[in-house]
């Protein structure tokens, strides 16, 4: 016959000397240890990524920018080798915009304005009413100096590429001021003063000279450069 063996109740395992003990919850000084900790480490990882955003910010603006000097490029190509006219309608936006994909090309990342609805339709129809951050050479010392012209007169002329000596160092766009409804910088006028933005990324603000702007040169490249 088969008999059925007692069953006995083994008893947990435990450390010899060792008594089994209830979970312990946290104190009050353990958790607000743990939050000061949490908030540290916080404050040290807040900077970096503001400075992450930015970095990223300041690429996409010199991405936009080589996109207008690419387009300005095609421009010169298509245009027996001359710049967009400088005019009072149909300006710079509006003739090279065969060249550039989308009108958010104009706008640089860390230029937070946002369009009305209104806007939006109305830049639609005419780019040079779009939100736009960048403003183009307007070449005012070659009609003075080379032309002996004035503003005026050199109205709807276009300025030929052969006359610029040294492309590579030649600024073709830069970022004006938040604010400023200049489409053309004109050097010999002081726009270099009150119309361009010379610390846009960085760090910069109006009232510092700290970090730098994005420009785009007349050989079709775009770089930083600090204030």
């Amino acid at each position: 016959t088969i008999r059925k063996l007692p069953v006995t109740k083994t008893p947990p395992f435990s450390l010899p000397g060792r008594r089994d003990r209830p979970a312990r919850a946290f104190t009050l000084i353990e958790l607000l240890v743990v939050i000061a900790i949490i908030a540290i480490l916080a404050s040290m990882l807040l900077p970096v990524m503001g400075r992450t955003r930015e970095k990223a910010r300041g690429i996409q603006c010199l991405n936009h920018l080589r996109q207008l000097a690419l387009s300005a490029t095609m421009y010169v190509d298509e245009n027996r080798g001359h710049f967009p006219e400088r005019r009072d309608d149909r300006r710079w936006p509006t003739q090279l915009r065969p060249g550039y994909r989308t009108l958010a090309i104009l706008q640089c990342p860390n230029d937070r304005r946002n369009p009305t609805r209104a806007q939006r339709l109305a830049q639609e129809r005419d780019p040079d009413e779009a939100v736009r951050s960048y403003i183009i050479n307007g070449w005012n010392d070659y009609y003075r100096v080379g032309l002996s012209m004035n503003l005026d007169q050199a109205r709807n002329r276009p300025m030929p590429e052969s006359a610029i000596r040294q492309p590579n160092l030649t600024i073709v766009f830069g970022e004006k001021q938040t604010n400023s409804t200049h489409f053309y910088m004109d050097f010999l006028e002081g726009n270099d003063r009150d119309q361009i933005m010379r610390n846009m990324h960085s760090g910069g603000t109006r009232r510092n000279r700290v970090g730098g702007s994005n420009y785009a040169f007349a050989d079709g490249h775009a770089e930083f450069l600090k204030y």
